[in-house]
């Protein structure tokens, strides 16, 4: 009896010292007190849909001349808008051999367009309280301890290093294109082997499609269930995503597109892959008809809002992934006008991020497999997104600045704009009278403990009447603009010139106005 008790003991001690998948569970919590004054944005223009159909036949004339000059034998391709898959369609054959037509059902594979459901399926992970993104990875996969890392002041790899490619991986493509059927033990046998560091972790973006393997075995190991059916009950079928696949034997062999590349003038066959341990980087099959409904659910997630969210994940979790991690500046980029726009990159999880010189996000990724080129970009401050998927080799299914220029220039569409909060708005009118009045009351009710600290009245008062001296009489003050709930903007319009006033204010439960700019500026 003595013996079995201390072999109890002993089993509870190992079991204590053992952290292996024991994350204690703490999920992601959902705020209880809101607002009840907060506007989200919203759209002015009642026609955006009416536009974008009204360009169906330019849109698909551009898909069928980027096809014919870059020898694509098919592309499926959809234009979604306000949560509808607004223009699709498809052109050219997804086999060669039987010449069948493409179609908005024909099935693609749509290669690392797969990472940003991996990734998702992390998130969903941690916002249950099953993982934490700062995690250590070989807590989840222990064969990653036989790692040898650069160097000995390096930390070992978190699952936030995976998702953001930051993990010291090589750029493994095209290498990692055909690992894609290889199984567990393959990527497995990988790390126990050491595999090969260019850099040290959480130093610097590099793009690595190990990294998403390595997020499929986690998600295995932590659900007790493979990644693919793990992604497919919890994701896949809560968006209605029955036409999407991880094996493509399960595919109808009449909606399955073939590969190919083009050589020696010719087109030639590629081989399909299998589904293995590293399509959690790139396995994926969908059509455009499925896919659509997966952007749309990523438009979704704007304007933040009080609603209820449907699934599968948070709308705030949609949000962090479109959030870009080690951003890099990119001087020398050029806007669909071609024109010099500086932009800055970032990769967020499972998806590129872009920031452009106009203030413009684009959100998306590209696939490319040997017999498959695909890509998709949608535009959270328009509700738009753009996709096509194609069949060659490493090959861009869409020529997007082409289409960016007809959609964004010559449709004008308008972005989402700010409403003004109500205490903003109110605010406003009082610094409108007190600048023309230096009212001591209103001084009273508005101005904020630090505002004649950093400068005094005296000051305030005389360079802000000089301002409004050099206008003349006044003919109108604009509406505000705001910059969010407490800050904004509004024109003083007079007889010989305009002034701008700025304000922002405190963030007390009322708030006050803690700074205030007055400036000429024409």
């Amino acid at each position: 009896m003595k013996l079995l008790t201390q072999i109890a003991l002993l089993t509870i001690l190992l079991s204590a010292c053992d952290t292996t998948n024991s994350v204690p569970e703490k999920p992601t919590r959902s705020v209880t007190n809101t607002s009840s004054n907060y506007l989200p944005q919203r759209f002015l223009e009642t026609d955006r849909q009416d536009k974008i159909i009204g360009e169906r036949e330019s849109i698909q004339g551009l898909i069928k001349e980027h096809m014919s000059d870059r020898h694509i034998p098919a592309v499926a391709y959809g234009v979604v808008i306000n949560g509808a898959l607004a223009v699709s369609g498809a052109s050219g054959v997804i086999d060669l051999e039987s010449k069948n037509e493409a179609t908005t059902k024909s099935v693609f594979r749509i290669a690392s367009m797969s990472k940003s459901f991996t990734a998702m399926a992390i998130l969903k992970l941690r916002d249950e309280g099953k993982l934490s993104l700062e995690d250590y990875a070989e807590d989840y996969i222990p064969e990653m301890k036989e790692l040898r890392y650069l160097t000995n002041d390096a930390q070992p790899i978190r699952i936030k290093n995976l998702l953001t490619m930051t993990a010291g991986f090589p750029e493994d493509n095209p290498w990692g294109d055909r690992q894609l059927d290889e199984p567990d033990q393959m990527l497995l046998d990988l790390m126990k082997s050491g595999a090969a560091f260019s850099n040290i972790p959480a130093y610097g973006y590099e793009y690595s499609n190990t990294g998403y393997a390595l997020l499929g075995k986690i998600i295995s190991n932590v659900t007790g269930l493979p990644y693919q059916e793990y992604i497919t009950e919890h994701i896949f079928l809560p968006l209605g995503m029955s036409n999407t696949y991880w094996d493509y034997e399960k595919v109808p062999q009449d909606l399955l597109v073939k590969g190919y590349r083009w050589e020696d003038e010719q087109w030639k066959s590629e081989p399909i892959l299998g589904d293995g341990s590293f399509g959690a980087m790139g396995g994926i099959l969908t059509t455009i008809e499925d896919f659509a409904k997966y952007v749309n659910y990523h438009l979704q997630a704007y304007p933040a809002r009080s609603e209820i969210d449907k699934g599968p994940v948070r709308r705030s979790t949609l949000r962090e992934m479109h959030t870009p991690q080690y951003v890099r500046l990119n001087t020398s980029s050029t806007d669909y006008n071609d024109e010099p726009c500086a932009n800055l990159l970032g990769y967020g999880y499972g998806l590129r991020i872009t920031e452009r010189c106009d203030g413009s996000i684009q959100v998306g990724h590209g696939g490319a497999l040997p017999g498959y080129g695909s890509n998709y970009v949608f535009y959270p401050q328009y509700d738009l997104g753009i996709m096509a998927f194609g069949n060659l080799t490493y090959t861009g299914p869409y020529p997007l600045k082409q289409l960016e220029k007809l959609i964004f220039n010559n449709l004008n569409l308008d972005r989402r704009i700010l409403p003004v909060s109500v205490i903003l708005e109110t605010r406003g009118k009082e610094v409108a009278d007190l600048i023309f009045s230096w009212d001591p009351s209103i001084e009273q009710k508005i101005v904020a403990e630090n505002f004649y600290l950093d400068f005094s009245k005296e000051r305030r008062q005389k360079e802000i009447s000089e301002v409004l001296e050099k206008i003349g009489e006044v003919n109108e003050i604009t509406p505000l603009n705001p910059q969010n709930q407490l800050r904004g903007t509004f024109d003083i319009v007079g007889s010989a010139g305009t002034a701008r006033v700025f304000f922002t204010l405190t963030p007390e439960a009322e708030p006050k106005v803690q700074r205030l700019n007055v400036w000429l500026i024409n």
